[in-house]
């Protein structure tokens, strides 16, 4: 039987869920952190560990109800404390999404910095008009979320589990087409700038700090 996702009558939700050889692993690791009587505290490592199953296995990474109600079997509890915990968290995606899901950061620093260039340039760059909605190939889900933590170098565009950063409106249709193309461009700063260092390199502590004490090579 297939269920409908409430809002979504065109999709539908699988009737059966096991997880994989991969996620037996993983599920291994977060349930070793914790311990016996409280492996309840594993809920949300289980959910990533189900949504990161279904984006390899079906290329859409959310999270079935039966998945849920297969984590509460594990975990010992009632699946509506699962569902509490995946219906509180943005990052649990409950319904169907796009290959790659593009997160745009909308909050103070990135849209100080240009957020809503970027997200023109997704929605340009995918035809998507609004957030939660999925492109028309099925490859792009755009999803407006809440600080990525990573301010000095926004604004910031998550697509799956990596961020880019620095990004304006061309650099942003770039990186879209290239994962369009199948690329998966290297995370981080798409600027001239390592890690959250000022753009073009670093601009205190140029000198070595043993030449400028007068140390000899080799003897600091």
């Amino acid at each position: 039987m297939n269920l409908p996702v409430p809002g979504n009558p065109d999709k539908v939700q699988p009737d059966s869920f096991a997880f994989d050889a991969t996620s037996e692993v993983e599920i291994a690791k977060a349930l070793a952190r914790y311990p016996a009587e409280r492996k309840a505290s594993a809920v949300m490592p289980m959910l990533y560990i189900v949504q990161d199953q279904m984006g390899r296995l079906t290329g859409s990474a959310w999270i079935p109800v039966v998945a849920m109600d297969e984590i509460a079997r594990r975990l010992e509890i009632a699946p509506i404390r699962v569902y509490e915990v995946a219906s509180f968290y943005f990052m649990y995606n409950r319904n169907p999404i796009g290959t790659y899901h593009l997160q745009v950061c909308t909050t103070t620093s990135c849209w100080l910095r240009g957020s809503d260039d970027v997200v023109a340039a997704c929605k340009k760059a995918t035809g998507i008009s609004n957030f939660g909605e999925t492109s028309a190939d099925g490859k792009f889900t755009l999803t407006e979320v809440e600080c990525l933590g990573a301010c000095s170098n926004a604004p910031i565009l998550q697509v799956d589990n990596d961020f880019y950063e620095d990004l304006d409106g061309p650099r942003t249709e770039a990186l879209i087409e290239a994962l369009r193309r199948g690329e998966r461009p290297e995370p981080g700063p798409t600027i001239d700038r390592c890690g959250s260092a000022p753009e073009g390199g670093r601009r205190t502590l140029l000198e070595d700090a043993v030449a400028v004490a007068g140390i000899p090579q080799g003897q600091g």
